[in-house]
């Protein structure tokens, strides 16, 4: 009887890909503990300074719009490398900007960089691991899950210093990566048909594809608030206790869509436990809308938010993946497009309400988007229920689902 090497036993270009993983995911939450040190330096606005998510999620969400289109011309390998050196770039950039504007211009140019690679690299782990399909996905998610915890704490260590330490810290620790995959990575020419810009915007003609994308800018509205809104409602915390708290919500984000998620979807379903998480982590806000000028509340509100989250991202990528009637790259770059350009107004919107109305608004808006996200998914059931039904037939073998998923995004 044959079993499967070790998840551990990878080749080295696995390796590589998958510490670049870590470090690309790194920037979600790497600016968290430094907002308050960047609107203070650079005498911003919370609302200017939260721009800082917005130019990077808008740009990242209008980007997977073309990363099929190039990594179909140029191999997954290249895009990746493109995806890299720009992230270096444009942190290193940020890092060495004076002025609010061009950090968030930078920041832009980083979540460009960021599209390229992250659209490519579960491919590329897939294609080149050893083992089954699903090890390389759990590596894949584990890179993710880490880099997405340590990004706060990173950010604090590195902010403690200076505002611009995590900016050129992301740009060395990328550098090392861009040598790594270089040289560990075979070359992998480009494969399968060329995808068109206008394939994912196709695909958003498919109900259950558009109400799915409609609630993640739900819970992004939430999510985004929440990163942004966070920070400024804990006004005695220093860098590092910023940076500890997000690194919780992190480490519970992580957990949580790994281990939780296919628990609860096997126990209730993919529907009703989305439909009760997303009312959870609605509730989770209007408690901190409630609590906002008592720093506990916020700041276990949001470590206790990432457990929602989490589970969220899991159930709703694979509700998209099986709900659509089209190539799974060309949904997830519809869903990804819908998602980040939607849910990049969210900190600013939030910020803004913040200045204007009083420290409570953020959350309450944050809470009734999300709360907006229940009602879709609980309208929509119908319509996605019928498309999962119908529209998820799942790889016979891991043979076929490697083929094609590398088939698809090479």
């Amino acid at each position: 009887m044959s079993t499967s090497p070790s998840i551990l036993k990878q080749p080295r270009a696995v390796w590589a890909v998958a510490f670049a993983c870590v470090i690309a995911f790194m920037g979600i939450g790497l600016v968290d503990p430094i907002l308050k040190e960047i609107a203070a330096q650079l005498e911003a606005t919370p609302s200017q300074v939260s721009l800082l998510f917005t130019s990077y999620m808008a740009v990242m969400g209008v980007a997977m719009l073309v990363t099929g289109v190039v990594s179909s011309r140029i191999g997954p390998k290249r895009t990746l490398l493109t995806g890299l050196v720009l992230i270096i770039v444009f942190a290193g950039l940020a890092g060495a900007s004076g002025s609010v504007g061009a950090v968030i211009g930078f920041r832009a140019g980083w979540g460009l960089g960021n599209a390229l690679f992250v659209a490519t690299a579960l491919a590329t782990i897939v294609s080149s691991s050893q083992g089954s399909v699903a090890q390389a996905i759990i590596l894949f998610e584990a890179a993710l899950g880490l880099g997405i915890a340590s990004g706060p704490l990173v950010g604090g260590l590195l902010g403690e210093h200076s505002w611009r330490g995590p900016f050129f810290g992301v740009s060395a620790l990328m550098t090392v990566a861009v040598v790594a995959t270089a040289v560990f990575l075979p070359s992998t020419p480009p494969q399968g048909r060329r995808t068109s810009v206008l394939d994912p915007l196709r695909a958003l003609r498919h109900p259950a594809l558009l109400l799915i994308a409609i609630v993640a800018i739900c819970y992004n509205l939430g999510f985004f608030t929440l990163m942004a809104a966070g920070p400024f409602a804990l006004p005695s915390f220093d860098i590092m206790a910023v940076g500890w708290t997000f690194f919780g919500w992190g480490l519970l984000l992580a957990f949580t869509s790994v281990v939780v998620a296919p628990w609860l979807q096997r126990l209730f379903g993919t529907l009703p436990t989305l439909v009760a998480v997303l009312a959870l982590f609605a509730a989770d806000l209007a408690v901190m809308a409630l609590g906002a000028e008592h720093e506990p509340v916020v700041a276990t509100g949001i470590v206790v938010a990432g457990a929602f989250l989490g589970v969220t991202n899991t159930l709703v990528t694979e509700a998209v993946m099986g709900a659509a009637p089209v190539d799974r790259p060309i949904a997830s770059a519809a869903y990804s497009f819908v998602r980040f350009t939607g849910g990049a107004v969210g900190p600013y919107v939030a910020l803004k309400l913040g200045e204007h109305v009083d420290v409570h608004a953020p959350f309450w808006f944050g809470a009734a988007a999300v709360a907006v996200g229940v009602g879709v998914v609980a309208a929509g059931a119908p319509t996605i229920r019928r498309a999962l039904a119908g529209h998820g037939p799942a790889p016979h073998s891991a043979a076929e689902a490697e083929a094609e998923l590398v088939g698809d995004l090479g």
